[in-house]
């Protein structure tokens, strides 16, 4: 199986330590955060720690369109990474990705970025409504939003896990992890406004989401909410019907 690795400039001289990291993956590290479809680990390298994110082996289908046609998870976080920074959007940064591929298929993929220590993800505001600083943090994660959209970037994966926040003096700051689902492009009101249909189910958050976006947009308050409302509401019928689904096939493969 052959190994392929692009490492960012900054990082290049500590290349044997990166693929040490890799090549002991199974073996090495610490295991961190959610498991469940792909593995995280965290690594020292030098002063700092680093993530590294294994992504499962795809569908023979997926190995053979890696292989020839598209760009891996692990490539795009790490390009989409650096180009976030370029715009001055938040991301841990981007250190490197590795493949490995044989003469056919693609086989497996690996992230690595620095580890960023956060006070909480938007998760907690979703789960807390008394969180301390709730609407502050809300109306100031809406901001950060609406420059993603006024940047021309599409996070395709904006769901509750999936922004850091950090309290720095008395200033927030949001950081974009999981990147690999993203779009580059001008966006109209209706895909921008869709953009917020996974973080919530409460319809107070809502309610604030839609004011912060219609001051900081110019756009009108009752237009922003109805939209984002019925994407919200559309959303989570489509994800439970989804649940009870997948709850039928397991109860007919027993």
């Amino acid at each position: 199986m052959k190994m392929k690795n692009v490492i960012h400039k900054t990082f290049q001289a500590q290349e044997k330590v990166l693929s040490s990291m890799i090549l002991n993956f199974n073996d090495e590290g610490e295991t961190f955060g959610n498991q469940d479809r792909n593995s995280l680990k965290l690594f020292k390298l030098n002063d700092k720690t680093v993530v590294v994110k294994s992504f499962r082996i795809p569908n023979i289908f997926n190995q053979i369109a890696y292989k020839f046609f598209r760009k891996s998870k692990a490539q795009r976080s790490f390009e989409y990474a650096s180009k976030l920074k370029e715009l001055g959007i938040g991301t841990p940064e981007p250190i490197a990705y590795y493949e490995f591929k044989t003469f056919f298929l693609f086989k497996k993929s690996y992230y690595i970025s620095d580890h960023l220590d956060c006070d909480l993800t938007y998760r907690e505001l979703s789960r807390n409504l008394d969180y301390p600083d709730h609407d502050a943090i809300l109306r100031a994660f809406t901001r950060f939003t609406y420059k993603l959209h006024e940047s021309n970037i599409n996070f395709l994966d904006h769901s509750p896990g999936n922004t850091l926040i950090k309290k720095v003096g008395g200033e927030y700051q949001f950081y974009l992890v999981d990147l690999n689902r993203m779009e580059f492009k001008p966006m109209s009101l209706e895909t921008r406004i869709q953009n917020f249909e996974r973080l919530t189910i409460h319809k107070s958050m809502v309610e604030t989401m839609s004011d912060a976006y219609a001051k900081v947009s110019g756009e009108d308050y009752d237009v922003i909410f109805n939209l984002m409302w019925k994407d919200t509401q559309a959303f989570q019928e489509k994800f439970y019907k989804k649940k009870r689904l997948k709850k039928k096939l397991k109860f007919w493969k027993k």
